[in-house]
């Protein structure tokens, strides 16, 4: 009788793996664009598109600002912000205030500049500078990222700091074989939700290039 009992659990986690699989690729409907210029097994290189960031300034350590800044991003997309409204010209001249819901996008970076961390969500691209809703909480600045060059190493597992730092020791050392130098802090990217299992997670290793003669 063991036997029907096994196979219901086994059904039972299939079905709910595949569940939070399809939520979670419908909670990021974009991701960042790029071209890749080379790969090298998980190692590529890319020329990313100019792009808008919404940042926030986190202290803390690792494991803890990327939670922080998480809940912060998410409530601006989510509505906290204020959508200015622009009225044909009559007059008098007006202007109404609503707020407006962003798509979420991926990944959700992560750079540490001195002792605090800058947590970051892509802005999807249809929006411009003019047209992104401003913010409620000031901590959190609209930032244009012009074209540039990145290096990436793509990894599945957990969250850890230490998972971060294996990757990032391995994508010094394919810089230094490809002769490439950083033009900046390395970047912990994050792809999926909370949700979705370990294993299957979707994680990078990012840093600006300097540009190649």
């Amino acid at each position: 009788m063991a036997e029907p009992h096994r196979y219901a659990k086994v059904i039972f986690f299939l079905i709910l793996l595949c569940t939070l699989t399809v939520w979670d690729k419908a909670m990021a409907i974009e991701e960042a664009h790029y071209r890749v210029l080379k790969k090298d097994g998980n190692f590529e290189i890319r020329q990313y598109q100019p792009q808008i960031v919404a940042e926030t300034i986190v202290e803390g350590t690792f494991d803890e600002v990327g939670n922080e800044g998480f809940k912060r991003l998410f409530a601006y997309i989510s509505g906290s912000n204020t959508k200015q409204q622009p009225i044909p010209m009559t007059a008098p001249v007006s202007q109404e205030a609503g707020s407006e819901k962003i798509p979420m996008t991926a990944p959700v970076s992560q750079e540490k500049v001195g002792d605090k961390w800058h947590i970051s969500f892509v802005m999807p691209s249809h929006y411009t500078m003019e047209t992104l809703p401003r913010p409620d909480d000031e901590s959190i600045v609209l930032k244009e990222i012009p074209s540039h060059l990145v290096a990436a190493i793509t990894y599945s597992g957990t969250w850890s700091r230490s998972r971060y730092e294996k990757h990032r020791d391995s994508l010094e050392d394919m810089l230094a074989k490809n002769n490439l130098r950083a033009a900046g802090e390395y970047i912990f990217a994050r792809y999926n939700s909370p949700f979705m299992p370990w294993f299957l997670r979707r994680n990078e290793v990012l840093v600006a290039l300097e540009p190649v003669q």
